[in-house]
């Protein structure tokens, strides 16, 4: 272990270089965007979540890095995910990894919806939070384009926080957004017909529909 240094550490074979200050890992999750873990802050003396991204090999992963790491940086709002620090190589010729550090939220709703039904009062106090969250980003003429459970972190509270601004577009109902509709690989349940068709001056009301799509699933369970 001293090989590697004083501020790394290794997790399911990736290297976080995120010490002194964030140390004590442990695995979260992982997808294409990279490995999320949580960490202990010496300096908050509180755990955070730390999402590791190599985004320089695809074009595409790098537009949505950057995409979210400008519009978190502007948003401040107890229903959406902030960033509390993005960390990277001192020069460009050394940065090959990105480390964004975020509030630690334990669970999102698709897997809360995985393990249990929820009761009337949960349903409409995750619902409030949504809109509430979604007003915020709307009022900043921005597009979320990809709400879903597993876009909708949790934590033992019932706190909720909207995150995964990757796909997210400033509101434009006059621009042709068909060149775009390449970037959604994500699944199909949530979007508006709008964009299933292809609609070229799509606007707020897709991600009202996708929200609309998550409370039917929150009441039916699935």
């Amino acid at each position: 272990p001293s090989a590697l240094g004083p501020n790394v550490e290794i997790v399911r074979q990736q290297r976080f270089e995120v010490g002194p200050r964030y140390t004590d890992l442990k695995f979260i999750g992982e997808g294409a965007y990279g490995m999320v873990v949580s960490a202990f802050d010496h300096t908050t003396q509180q755990r955070v979540a730390i999402k590791k991204i190599t985004p320089f090999e695809h074009q595409c992963f790098c537009q949505r890095t950057l995409r979210e790491i400008k519009i978190l940086s502007r948003f401040r709002h107890e229903n959406i995910i902030n960033i509390q620090e993005v960390m990277r190589a001192q020069t460009i010729d050394q940065m090959k990894d990105i480390y964004i550090v975020q509030c630690l939220m334990e669970c999102d709703l698709y897997k809360l919806l995985r393990h249990q039904r929820l009761t009337d009062e949960h349903i409409c106090y995750f619902l409030y939070q949504i809109l509430r969250g979604l007003k915020y980003i709307h009022s900043a003429n921005v597009l979320h384009r990809d709400l879903k459970p597993s876009n909708l972190l949790l934590n033992t509270n019932c706190d909720l926080k909207i995150c995964d601004f990757g796909l997210a577009r400033i509101a434009d109902p006059t621009r042709d957004h068909s060149g775009l509709l390449t970037e959604y690989v994500a699944t199909r349940w949530y979007r508006a017909p709008e964009i299933m068709l292809n609609a070229r001056g799509y606007y707020k009301p897709i991600d009202i529909w996708s929200v609309g799509c998550i409370l039917a699933e929150m009441i039916g369970g699935k």
